[in-house]
């Protein structure tokens, strides 16, 4: 319907403007739906139009915003490099939008893109640089609607990645055990059931590489009830991962996991 009303209606400069970004939000979204569901390529095309878009509405919001999604799909298809300039591009325009959060992103794209590259000093000095932004951020409602989602959980989420990434569980561990400390005192509402059941199983990975067994099907079977019925690419795969990884482990508790999921 947006494509539809730019290309047959006419309509002022400023109403234009809204259009283009209206139409670069939906197909940013769009992106994301298609990394979900396994489709990269689709995402891509998904992103680039989104860019596009953002661009003739001239808003540095949406634009960094996009190339923050876009640098996602870029360092977990294999391309970090590629991530990384994305990221660079973002915060130029990002300067521009004085949030905090949004930079804070920004900074949290690098520093995966970095951990999936092996590079742990740089990765490292991102998750800081990730962490001393978010300090400056004021209310959600001060801030661009597209990165309400932003706090402390998904900070610590990012970094236990990181972790795991470069092969320090216990240290992911204790990014995991902040975000359960969040969620027991009531300082940040629960996550979706996607987002938890993610964590969850980066968890149970974190567990089994310090070779705690117990705790990492414990930790798996929480992820698998947490996830339900929901249908997301990136959970099934991580969990695929996780059980071809037990699978090495002959103990009857695994077995039984392994039998039952």
């Amino acid at each position: 319907m947006i494509t539809h009303t730019l290309q047959n209606t006419s309509y002022s400069a400023t109403t234009g403007r809204r259009l283009f970004a209206a139409a670069a939000v939906a197909s940013r979204i769009s992106g994301w739906c298609a990394v979900d569901c396994g489709h990269p390529a689709q995402a891509q095309r998904h992103y680039l139009a989104a860019l596009r878009s953002a661009g003739s509405a001239a808003d540095p919001v949406i634009t960094a915003n996009t190339l923050g999604f876009w640098a996602m799909l870029r360092y977990s298809t294999g391309d970090p490099e590629g991530a990384l300039q994305l990221v660079d591009a973002a915060h130029r325009h990002a300067a521009r939008t004085d949030s905090p959060r949004m930079t804070a992103v920004l900074h949290a794209r690098a520093s995966r893109a970095h951990a999936r590259a092996g590079n742990t000093l740089a990765s490292q000095r991102a998750e800081h640089a990730m962490f001393d932004t978010y300090e400056r951020a004021g209310p959600p409602d001060d801030e661009p609607a597209s990165v309400y989602w932003i706090n402390r959980d998904e900070l610590h989420g990012w970094a236990a990645t990181n972790a795991l990434d470069l092969r320090d569980p216990r240290r992911a561990l204790t990014h995991h055990a902040a975000i359960t400390t969040a969620h027991q005192t009531g300082t940040h509402d629960q996550p979706p059931p996607r987002t938890a059941a993610l964590r969850l199983t980066r968890e149970a990975d974190a567990h089994l590489a310090l070779g705690d067994i117990d705790a990492a099907v414990h930790t798996a079977n929480q992820a698998i009830k947490t996830l339900g019925g929901v249908t997301s690419s990136r959970g099934t795969s991580l969990l695929t991962g996780l059980k071809s990884k037990l699978a090495a482990h002959t103990t009857p508790l695994v077995r039984d996991f392994l039998e039952s999921t």
